[in-house]
């Protein structure tokens, strides 16, 4: 693939992609309907009504509750992007067995305040995360529990519709990030399917053969051209290329979305050409009501347009497998603190991300098996510290006793000798909790004393 002549192809290895280049086509990628319709405004009044038409919008005002994160940084926008699995109609083939709504793809888009940078944070489908209660649209609410954050869609849409899935996998991602969400954008698989072929399919080039029986997908190793069904395997396909895992499949999505867009953006001159694409973009979207509209997305393309390339972040969510922390659990990954914390810290403040220091930070993860605590009430609230030490527990930390301390209103982690990066694991699921070291303080274990200012609901 030498030479500047050669167009963009799909990934071709199992690697990590490059990441500074990708984070500006696919940002390009996700708003190209809206970009693009810009191109067709001309045609006409029937072009324009008829593609507007086609989105979908899901009302989740009155399914959200009003125990949700503050917006921190007024005038900044997170929006939550989910690729649909649904099982009805032609993506039935896809989940056999399956009777729920599914979501295959997540991520939270933020665009800051001053409009010069931007990030797209990866959200992992096996994230072993708390799911708080959800309305399942059918008269009935889900317990909370712990579990796949994908799974948050399909409580949500138990009743088949996007605004409930929509809404459950917002406070899902609330709950667990303590970003405030704003908007909300789901792409469908068979509008994705349209949109490919639209543009003749694209061009991949695997170095060794894929045969993923769950995801429908026989490829030899070579450079081939996909469309129809064999482009939906591949961005689906998982357990028949690399190393099997839901964040080896990231990578691989990402780099099919920046061939996409290097091919829309050269094929794309007809207007035929163009009107198809743009009727498969447009039919695979749901948004939330307040950006249902070819005016409203245009808009949010206009804002993402003029953003340097080297402003532009795209990062996966620090991660490791959780049979670091549950040796029978093979299937999901939790993610890495402290660094997760901070990625999210500073997304809420609207500060940009440091992605080659978070991932250089997360190289040498420290486990939350590996952590210790001992947690103190500092209320004066009976049961705050079980309440505290129950959450601790679910999250994979070991939890060594619990006891009362004086009344104060500010939470603190202090650690002894030796053990600053076990206690920052911890204080990084506290938001705003820093740690400190006391040479007096039990060997082997942190302390954690629980103040006023520390709501149970607010650890990650």
């Amino acid at each position: 693939m030498s030479g500047s002549g050669r167009r963009r192809r799909a990934a071709t290895g199992d690697g990590p992609a490059r990441l500074t280049k990708r984070g500006r086509y696919l940002l390009w990628g996700a708003g190209v309907c809206s970009a693009l319709v810009l191109g067709v405004a001309g045609v006409g009044a029937w072009v324009y009504n008829d593609l507007n038409d086609n989105i979908h919008s899901a009302d989740l005002d009155d399914k959200l509750g009003g125990n949700r994160p503050v917006n921190l940084s007024p005038g900044s926008k997170n929006i939550l992007v989910v690729g649909s699995d649904s099982r009805d109609g032609d993506n039935a083939k896809y989940g056999k067995g399956l009777t729920t709504m599914q979501s295959d793809t997540l991520m939270v888009l933020h665009i800051p305040a001053d409009r010069k940078w931007a990030a797209v944070v990866s959200l992992p489908r096996d994230s072993w995360v708390r799911i708080p209660s959800c309305d399942k649209g059918d008269g009935s609410t889900s317990d909370p529990h712990h579990f796949k954050i994908n799974e948050s869609f399909a409580i949500g849409g138990s009743a088949g519709e996007v605004a409930g899935a929509a809404a459950c996998t917002i406070k899902t991602v609330e709950t667990n990030t303590g970003l405030r969400i704003d908007h909300f954008v789901s792409v469908d698989f068979q509008g994705f399917k349209g949109m490919v072929n639209a543009l003749d399919g694209i061009e991949i080039c695997p170095e060794k053969a894929i045969h993923d029986e769950k995801a429908h997908l026989d490829l030899e190793a070579g450079c081939q051209t996909v469309r129809d069904e064999k482009a939906l395997g591949y961005v689906r396909a998982r357990y028949g290329v690399g190393d099997g895992s839901d964040v080896g499949r990231i990578g691989r999505q990402q780099e099919f979305m920046q061939a996409l867009a290097d091919k829309a953006r050269s094929k794309l001159t007809s207007p035929s050409a163009l009107y198809g694409f743009l009727q498969s973009a447009t039919k695979s979207l749901t948004t939330d009501e307040a950006l249902a509209g070819i005016k409203p997305l245009s808009g949010l393309a206009s804002e993402l347009k003029d953003i340097p390339g080297d402003r532009l972040t795209f990062l996966t969510v620090p991660n490791y497998p959780r049979e670091a922390d549950v040796p029978g659990d093979k299937a999901n990954v939790v993610w890495q603190y402290p660094q997760a914390g901070e990625v999210f810290t500073a997304l809420a403040k609207d500060e940009e991300i440091d992605k080659k220091r978070v991932e250089a930070d997360a190289k040498d993860p420290v486990y939350a098996s590996q952590v210790r605590v001992q947690v103190l009430n500092g209320t004066g609230v009976p049961g705050r510290a079980a309440a505290v030490a129950e959450k601790l527990t679910a999250a994979g930390i070991g939890v060594v006793g619990t006891g009362n301390a004086e009344k104060t209103g500010r939470t603190t982690v202090a650690y002894p000798p030796g053990l600053e990066r076990r206690a920052a694991v911890l204080a990084g699921r506290l938001p705003g909790v820093r740690t400190q070291q006391d040479a007096e303080a039990t060997a082997g274990v942190v302390t954690l004393v629980v103040g006023t200012d520390l709501a149970v609901d607010d650890i990650r």
